[in-house]
């Protein structure tokens, strides 16, 4: 099927018309016109590289009653997003080429996006013993982002060894940082709301010793380590001392973290729980500064769905996590783009370049040019629109967006030339 986008706006602002052909970018320029094309006004729109999430749960295997990878991947491209990287805490745990390899290849049969298996770091998440991490990097899916999310690697000893296994492949390690003595029961983030709503509270500093004792093993080790969800100011503080080292660092920050507080817990509901928590406003504040100026590297959703068993029930009996994939742009339009903190350029950075060159995801991220795969959105800047937990891609409906009006839409996505997303409906 051929494409011709007409009239679409670039990041930088500048108009072009692309043609789509058998996967592939094959003109760019204007005025653009053939024969037999599938014609898209893209008038008073973006075009986008399409977005890349480094950090996503899809559940599968076992709990599919919560998303599986082709819900997952309908939510993804949704939201805009062309590849993925699912996390490894899977029933089995993705600790063995097996399980990556049968994550990769749902991914594959799904068809609608690329999905990347992220490897655990230890066997079971035990954080007691290294995963098959060379076996998985040897696999068919080639992982190359191995993470223990959900949980920290917490022994020092453990951390260094799988820091020097990857640098023998240049794969990353993706840190949950989490103290876990210092958050044992931890509901909330801890200060004055959480002493007001008797929640047990869970300190910055607990996120803040991890990341900075692995920051030194990083730099001692001279591998790559990544932050994942990073929520504090100190955090933040922490990262850039790192890259003014010189150390091989990279970090990510959520939608949520960008826009939301912990005042929103004060009503106990369980939407806003989530792990780490959220923060101060002060946080907030310096998450987006830290993001603005490159400091955080990229956007990573952390989508984590749950069924409404898991979420509609008393606070400390809730499980933690949001989605994320469908709402992230439009979030990240509001909190950075709308705020004049940064432009379109900029997002492309931390959503789609920037993390497509972390991961190493080759068609992803590219410039628009005869030749590069078809991975792009439009996106329309000017719509607004009132998220509807009812009418999500996604198999969960945990959103903590629901009935908030946010900006921006994804009308279009392409998947390796294929229109796999459209408002209209799909042609193909």
């Amino acid at each position: 099927m051929k494409y011709l986008i007409q009239g679409g706006e670039l990041a930088n602002g500048s108009k072009v018309d692309l043609m789509i052909d058998k996967g592939v970018i094959v003109e760019v320029g204007s005025n653009l016109s053939v024969d037999g094309a599938e014609t898209i006004d893209a008038t008073g729109m973006k075009v986008l590289p399409g977005l890349v999430d480094l950090h996503t749960h899809l559940r599968e295997p076992g709990r599919e009653d919560s998303e599986t990878v082709l819900t997952g991947s309908k939510a993804a491209i949704a939201g805009g997003f062309t590849a993925i990287s699912a996390m490894a805490n899977t029933t089995p745990v993705a600790d063995t080429a097996g399980v990556v390899e049968q994550v990769f290849r749902l991914g594959q049969e799904a068809g609608l996006c690329d999905v990347f298996p992220v490897g655990a770091v230890t066997q079971g998440l035990a954080g007691e013993q290294l995963a098959e991490i060379g076996a998985m990097a040897n696999s068919a899916a080639k992982v190359r982002i191995f993470s223990d999310d959900g949980k920290c690697v917490f022994d020092p000893l453990i951390m260094r060894r799988a820091l020097e296994y990857v640098k023998t492949f240049n794969g990353i390690i993706a840190q949950h940082a989490q103290e876990p003595r210092l958050t044992v029961d931890a509901q909330m983030n801890e200060g004055i709301i959480s002493s007001e709503l008797g929640l047990k509270g869970w300190p910055a500093i607990a996120e803040e010793a991890i990341i900075a004792r692995d920051i030194l093993l990083a730099e001692h080790v001279g591998s790559r380590l990544h932050i994942c969800h990073l929520t504090t100011a100190g955090g933040v503080d922490l990262v850039r001392w790192a890259k003014s080292r010189g150390v091989n660092v990279t970090a990510e920050v959520t939608p949520h973290h960008l826009l939301l507080t912990d005042e929103m817990v004060v009503g106990y509901d369980a939407v806003y729980k989530v792990n780490p928590p959220l923060r101060t406003l002060k946080d907030v504040d310096a998450l987006r500064t830290g993001l603005a100026d490159g400091t955080i590297d990229i956007v990573a959703t952390d989508h984590a769905p749950h069924p409404s068993e898991d979420k509609d029930c008393e606070w400390q009996a809730a499980a933690f996590g949001m989605l994320g994939l469908e709402t992230a742009l439009s979030v990240v339009v509001k909190t950075m783009v709308e705020t004049k903190l940064m432009g379109w350029e900029d997002l492309v950075d931390r959503m789609s370049i920037t993390p497509a060159k972390i991961a190493g995801y080759l068609n992803h991220g590219q410039e628009f040019k005869p030749g590069a795969v078809a991975n792009l959105i439009i996106v329309d800047p000017s719509a607004k629109k009132r998220v509807d937990r009812n009418k999500m891609a996604s198999k969960s409906r945990n959103t903590p967006y629901h009935d908030m009006e946010l900006p921006a839409q994804v009308t279009h996505t392409f998947f390796n030339g294929k229109l796999v997303h459209s408002l209209e409906g799909i042609t193909e």
